[in-house]
């Protein structure tokens, strides 16, 4: 396996597993390889340092934000920022009601349970008819907490 940093044309960086350098440009020549960010296909290879390991004691005395290691836990992109802090505002602004929440849709839409915001889950069929039954719903750009690796 080898680990390739990529660009594409709209200048977007990334990096991608591969089983080997043939296998790269089997991918690449067959437009599967793709930018992430915005889909573009014309992707080129970016400037790579090998992975070289320090010694312990080194590695210990080095503070994680010179390490070159990427912090997994900060967005990774002004889109990635925004979709997380849309994420916090509608968790802040409403009820997170679980897999009830068809259920609990069409009785604030009847009027038998209080109107206010709520977020939750529902089975693509159930999102479909509620969709189709006028219901005011949206579909969400991320999964709850709980259901996030």
């Amino acid at each position: 396996m080898i680990r390739y940093s990529l660009r594409c044309s709209g200048d977007h960086g990334f990096d991608s597993w591969f089983k080997g350098a043939d296998a790269f440009e089997a991918l690449q020549a067959a437009g599967q390889v793709a930018c992430p960010v915005c889909g573009s296909t014309s992707v080129t290879k970016d400037l790579m340092a090998p992975a070289v390991r320090p010694a312990r004691s080194a590695a210990a005395a080095t503070p994680p934000e010179t390490t070159g290691r990427p912090d997994l836990s900060a967005p990774a992109s002004e889109l990635e920022a925004k979709l997380a802090e849309l994420k916090r505002l509608i968790e802040a602004n409403s009820e997170y009601v679980g897999m009830n929440f068809a259920a609990e849709v069409r009785a604030i839409h009847a009027g038998k349970a209080p109107g206010r915001p709520i977020h939750g889950e529902a089975r693509p069929d159930e999102a479909r008819a509620m969709i189709e039954e006028g219901l005011p719903v949206a579909p969400l750009p991320f999964l709850p907490a709980r259901k996030v690796n």
